[in-house]
């Protein structure tokens, strides 16, 4: 056994559309997370692994966006955001570049001065201002909080993302890995799948349909002495007047999101897919308790 191996578990916390699963992809190399401009794109603790060799290994957690909850659904995603601050190593917070501190990030700066783990500040999308500015960004961060460190970068166009990693092992324990050097992510191929349905759905459809909508995987089978996976899925959504748009003029929109997620799943499961999508109501499903558990949605993280 390599005694200099380190390995631990690190999330990536921030508002909400901050970048955070844009990041976890560039890491890990591959697309795992899904992203969307819209808020609330990642619901689940959503976990995947990171190997090198020679240096260890790193778990990464990408939580839902810290935010003032306004609905059960909310009060959940809060919940399993704030928890996973207290039971990692390392907590990367990502923010936007700026001079202002507004009440989004203050409300996370609360949450990270009761916990005692080592925080790495990523003040993302560089890309998008001048290089001058950048130090003056540090510096108001610098002002409220001990950070362990301040990296700039972008992680759309992977801009200064190389250098993080070995930062990370900087403050990892020492200890064997916890997954096999192959494993990218712990989550089951359904609750990927769902996901990307999900994220097509995000792009497709209006602002105000989005948040209300979850996916539910009814069945998906490999066609026996073919490479075919057939996946019936089901889009879940709040209201009579969504399911008409979901579902579209001549049923249009629905096509549009099932060629669009048909496309990824098979380039995720590396297979032929065969997808077939429907659209339930389920009115207000965000504020049941039993309907969140039901569709995915649990505090330990399992789906």
């Amino acid at each position: 056994m390599n005694e200099n191996l380190k390995s631990g578990f690190v999330t990536l916390v921030g508002r909400p559309n901050v970048g955070k699963s844009t990041l976890m992809n560039r890491l890990i190399g591959q697309k795992i997370a899904i992203t969307s401009k819209k808020p609330q794109t990642t619901r689940n603790r959503i976990q995947t692994v990171y190997t090198d060799e020679a240096k260890g290994q790193i778990v990464f957690l990408d939580t839902p966006g810290i935010h003032r909850a306004k609905n059960k659904l909310g009060e959940y995603m809060v919940n399993v955001a704030e928890r996973t601050l207290r039971e990692v190593d390392v907590i990367l917070w990502l923010v936007e570049p700026g001079n202002f501190i507004g009440a989004g990030e203050r409300h996370i700066l609360e949450q990270l001065a009761k916990v005692s783990t080592p925080v790495i500040l990523i003040i993302n999308k560089t890309d998008t201002v001048k290089k001058e500015e950048i130090l003056g960004f540090i510096d108001t961060y610098r002002k409220v909080y001990d950070f362990a460190e301040i990296v700039p970068l972008s992680a759309l166009r992977g801009q200064n993302t190389e250098i993080l990693p070995d930062l990370i092992f900087k403050y990892l324990p020492y200890g064997p890995m916890f997954y096999d050097e192959d494993t990218i992510t712990d989550q089951p191929e359904r609750q990927i799948v769902a996901e990307i349905i999900r994220e097509k759905s995000l792009h497709a459809l209006e602002e105000e349909i989005p948040h209300g909508i979850a996916v539910t995987i009814e069945q998906m089978k490999e066609r026996a002495k073919s490479q075919i996976v057939d996946i019936d899925a089901t889009i879940i959504c709040e209201r009579d007047s969504h399911k008409g748009i979901i579902i579209g003029k001549g049923g249009g929109m629905l096509k549009k999101i099932g060629s669009n997620a048909r496309f990824e799943i098979e380039r995720f499961l590396d297979r032929k897919v065969n997808l077939k999508l429907w659209v339930k109501v389920k009115k207000d499903w965000r504020d049941s308790d039993f309907l969140i558990k039901n569709f995915g949605y649990r505090e330990d993280g399992e789906y």
